[in-house]
């Protein structure tokens, strides 16, 4: 069976902890993690607001999800736990 393309999930969603420069924690959801950390970096216009001023970022968890409203779900459940209950998750 040659000829088979391997096709790639696009409905996948991440959502994402950020560790910024001054120690802040930044909660997000994307399709494309690497793509949407070099925006906080480096890209004023489609970096959050927040980050903008906390450069550089970077990831310390990713959670894979089938759709953007589990993954919105999500991202509202870990924006709601506090600061040491979000380091069990990319320190555990």
């Amino acid at each position: 069976m040659s000829g088979l393309v391997q096709v790639t999930n696009k409905s996948a969603w991440y959502v994402y902890i950020l560790k910024c420069a001054d120690n802040s924690l930044y909660t997000g959801i994307t399709t494309d993690v690497e793509r949407r950390i070099n925006e906080h970096n480096h890209n004023n216009k489609l970096a959050a607001k927040y980050t903008r001023v906390r450069r550089p970022v970077k990831v310390v968890y990713q959670e894979k999800l089938n759709s953007r409203s589990l993954a919105t779900k999500r991202e509202v459940e870990i924006k709601k736990l506090k600061r040491g209950n979000k380091e069990e998750l990319f320190s555990g």
